[in-house]
C-alpha cells in the first residue's frame, strides 16, 4: 500500500551572483568603497535592467530576462545608493507617490536616490517609505519598474548584493517543508516570528490525473489554504519555495507526455506565484523510470532558459555511503545544472544510529558523484548541494536530535552548502508519546519550532 506523502520514505524517494564587478567609468561621484556589484533579480527570476543599456538620464529601469550585460550589473553601497552604468538609481520627480516611476541619473545624493535593501528582499526608498515593484505584478519582458506602498508581494521582492559583500544563500537556502496537506499545519507567521526563518518549501504540487498542476492533485493552485499560505509568509518578509512531488499520488512527471508538456505544467506554477525557486522531490516507482527521469532533465532545462535567474532544486533519497547517481549522471551528460542537489538523509533503518555522522558521510558521498559528473572541484561540489534532514523520530524508528541538527548545520556552513532544509515544520514540535502517530510532532523532547530556529541560524 502506498504511503501518504508525510511518509518521506528516503530510500524510495529521490527528486528532482556571479557577482561581476563593474567598474562604473564616467560617475559623476565616486561609487562607495563598501559596495557590492550584481545582477538584482526579480519577479520571475528576471532581472533589474537599464532599458537599452543606455546612460541617458531618464531612461526607464525595467525587468528584463538576465543576460549578464552591464545594464544588470547594480553596485548597492552603503552609501544608501543604487548605480548602473555610472550613474543611479532614482525616483522621477523626486516623488513619494504610489506608480512614481524609477530612472536611471546622475548621482546627487537626494533622498530619492537612497534605498535600503531589506532582509525579507524588499528595496525600500526611505523618504517615500514604498518598496520598488514591478508594474502590473507582470514578469513579462521591458515592464517598467516604480515605488509603491510595501505589501510584501512577490513583485516586489529582489535578490541584490549585499552592501559590504555579494547577498548569502541564506534566507532562501533555509526553507523547512510545510505542508497543509492534512493534520495541524503551524501558522507560518508563529515559526516565523519565534525562529526568524523566511522561507518555506510548501509541499506538494501533484497532477490531478492529468498533465494539470494542483496541491495534492486535488487543490486548486489560487484560491485556497495554499494560496493564504503564500500571502502570509510574503506578507511577513519571506517566500516560499513550491516542491513538485512527494510520495504518494500522481506526479506530474508521470503524467505528462512529453518534456514540453511537463515544463509547461512547471511554468504554470512558476506564474502563479511568481516564483524565485522550485523543488523537484520524485520519488517511488517514478524515479526508476529511465524515461521518466529524461523527460523530467528535459523540462528543467526548458525551464531554466526560460526562466533565467531562477533557482532549480533536485531532491533525492539517498543510502549511507552516497546517493543512487543514475539521474545526477542522467542530468550531467545532458547538460543540465541545478542549484542544489539535495539529499535525504534519513530511513537508513533501524534505531540506535549516530544521525548526525551517518548525514555527513552520505553527504561527502554525494559530494563525490557531483564531483564525477560534472568535474567539479571540491568547493564547487558542496557549494551546489544540499541535506534535507528529518527532524525526530523517522518513519523507520531512527532519532535525528537537536544535536544533529547542530551537527548538519556546522557541516554547512564549513562548506557553504546550496540548501539546508528537512521534513517537517509540521513536526517540529514535541509529542506527548514515543513515536508520533502523525505527522504533527517530532516524538523526542523539543521546545516549538527548535530544530526550525537550529537551522535558521545558516549563513550560506
Amino acid at each position: 500500500m502506498a504511503r501518504h506523502p508525510l511518509a518521506r520514505s528516503a530510500a524510495l524517494r529521490t527528486t528532482l551572483t556571479t557577482a561581476v564587478l563593474a567598474l562604473s567609468a564616467g560617475a559623476l561621484s565616486a561609487s562607495p568603497a563598501a559596495a557590492a556589484t550584481g545582477t538584482i533579480t526579480g519577479l520571475g527570476g528576471k532581472c533589474l535592467d537599464v532599458a537599452g543599456a543606455s546612460s541617458t538620464n531618464g531612461t526607464a529601469v525595467q525587468l528584463y530576462d538576465c543576460n549578464g550585460s552591464a545594464a544588470q550589473q547594480w553596485t548597492v553601497g552603503s552609501d544608501g545608493t543604487i548605480r548602473a552604468l555610472g550613474k543611479c538609481l532614482d525616483v522621477s520627480g523626486n516623488s513619494t507617490a504610489d506608480g512614481a516611476k524609477t530612472q536611471l541619473w546622475d548621482c546627487s545624493g537626494g533622498a530619492n536616490q537612497k534605498w535600503t535593501v531589506t532582509a525579507a528582499g524588499d528595496i525600500v526608498n526611505p523618504q517615500a517609505d514604498k518598496c520598488l515593484d514591478v508594474t502590473g505584478n507582470t514578469s513579462a519582458n521591458s515592464t517598467p519598474t516604480q515605488i509603491w506602498s510595501c505589501s510584501g508581494a512577490a513583485n516586489q521582492k529582489w535578490t541584490a548584493p549585499g552592501a559590504d559583500g555579494p547577498a548569502p544563500a541564506a534566507p532562501m537556502a533555509v526553507a523547512p517543508y510545510l505542508y497543509n496537506g492534512w493534520g495541524s499545519p503551524p501558522n507560518p507567521t508563529t515559526v516565523m516570528n519565534a525562529t526568524g526563518v523566511k522561507w518555506f518549501t510548501l509541499a506538494f504540487v501533484l497532477s490531478n490525473g492529468y498533465c494539470n498542476p494542483q496541491w495534492d492533485g486535488s487543490r486548486a493552485l489560487t484560491g485556497g489554504v495554499d494560496q493564504q499560505t503564500v500571502t502570509t509568509v510574503r506578507a511577513n518578509g519571506g517566500d516560499i519555495i513550491p516542491s513538485f512531488g512527494g510520495y504518494s499520488g500522481n506526479k506530474l512527471e508521470s503524467s505528462c507526455s512529453s518534456a514540453g508538456e511537463l515544463a509547461a505544467a512547471y511554468q504554470k506554477v512558476i506564474n502563479a506565484y511568481g516564483l524565485k525557486a522550485i523543488d523537484i522531490d520524485l520519488e517511488a516507482d517514478a524515479y526508476s523510470n529511465a524515461t521518466v527521469q529524461q523527460r523530467t532533465v528535459d523540462a528543467l532545462k526548458t525551464v531554466k532558459a526560460n526562466n533565467p535567474g531562477i533557482k532549480v532544486y533536485v531532491t533525492i533519497g539517498t543510502g549511507q555511503s552516497g546517493p543512487d547517481t543514475s539521474l545526477i549522471n542522467r542530468a550531467a551528460a545532458s547538460g543540465l545544472t541545478v542549484d542544489s542537489w539535495t539529499i535525504m538523509p534519513f530511513d537508513f533503518g533501524g534505531a540506535g544510529q549516530n544521525m548526525g555522522t551517518l548525514t555527513l558521510r552520505a553527504a561527502e558521498g554525494l559530494k563525490s558523484a557531483l564531483k564525477t559528473a560534472y568535474g567539479y572541484s571540491d568547493d564547487q561540489a558542496y557549494r551546489g548541494m544540499g541535506i534535507s534532514s528529518m527532524n525526530g523520530i523517522t518513519d523507520v524508528n531512527e532519532t535525528v536530535t537537536t544535536a544533529d541538527f547542530q551537527t548538519i548545520l556546522g557541516y554547512a556552513q564549513q562548506h557553504h552548502l546550496a540548501r539546508l532544509t528537512f521534513w517537517s515544520v509540521n513536526r517540529d514540535r514535541p509529542c506527548p508519546g514515543s513515536y508520533p502517530n502523525n505527522d504533527t510532532c517530532s516524538g523526542v523532547a523539543q521546545s516549538d519550532w527548535q530544530f526550525t530556529g537550529i537551522f535558521a541560524k545558516y549563513t550560506g
